[in-house]
């Protein structure tokens, strides 16, 4: 009976997650937060304020940009219209679905344009190259294990099974899907799949980026056409 009383408080303060790491079958997160981890913060032209993360040698953002600003002050286009978003080769935002609720949680996507202008991120900040994120990746043991490890844990924003998810970097990689650049230029994948932009083209007509799912540990390094709408996160300048 002692035993049992003393079980009842570790169930409810302890959260079980599925590890990558084949050598372990589970290790254990604290209610789901890391009171280890010290953020800072920056802020961008539209006055959003955003947690920021030292991983590594290099300063992350934590959240998605959110910013329909430049650093210069001038506004991004913003597209709402498919017929007119699947035509661009030129910058442009928009949000998940056209949902202000779901720009404020998931972020803004952009197109690549966007990116190229050098100007999308604060001041003493910029879109990583995609050696940056290698850096990342290969400081976390490689891009099999590194996904896991970025993703927000739990299924409060991530479909089940949230393969492997354990934040303990800080990052809180979200899955703010994407907005795709054929001839119906719909909003997809929310919920199970967050991608991010690189600053690299792999060609003229494709750009590097990452891309994290909801079913594995992995990060994945894929190239796509300029015009598809994904998330951004900053880093900092050295």
């Amino acid at each position: 009976m002692k035993n049992r009383i003393w079980l009842y408080p570790l169930i409810t303060v302890f959260i079980l997650i599925f590890s990558c790491n084949k050598e372990k079958d589970v290790f254990i997160v604290y209610m789901n937060i890391n009171p280890w981890i010290e953020y800072g913060s920056m802020t961008d032209k539209d006055g959003n304020t955003y947690k920021t993360i030292l991983i590594g040698t290099q300063t992350w953002m934590a959240e998605n940009l959110k910013t329909t600003k430049y650093n210069d002050g001038t506004s991004i286009p913003r597209v709402t219209d498919t017929t007119s978003w699947s035509n661009l080769s030129t910058p442009a935002c928009c949000w998940q679905n056209n949902d202000p609720a779901r720009k404020v949680t998931y972020g803004v996507l952009y197109n690549w344009y966007t990116v190229n202008t050098g100007k999308l991120c604060p001041t003493g900040w910029h879109v990583p190259t995609d050696a940056q994120w290698t850096t990342l990746t290969t400081y976390l043991g490689g891009e099999s294990l590194a996904g896991g490890k970025l993703k927000e844990s739990g299924f409060k924003h991530w479909n089940s099974p949230n393969t492997g998810a354990t934040n303990e970097t800080g990052f809180s990689a979200l899955p703010g899907g994407d907005r795709l650049n054929g001839p119906d230029a719909f909003f997809d994948n929310l919920g199970e799949m967050g991608c991010w932009y690189t600053s690299s083209q792999a060609s003229s007509e494709v750009a590097w980026y990452r891309e994290i799912l909801y079913n594995a540990c992995t990060i994945y390094r894929s190239n796509n056409l300029k015009g598809y709408g994904y998330s951004v996160r900053c880093i900092k300048d050295n």
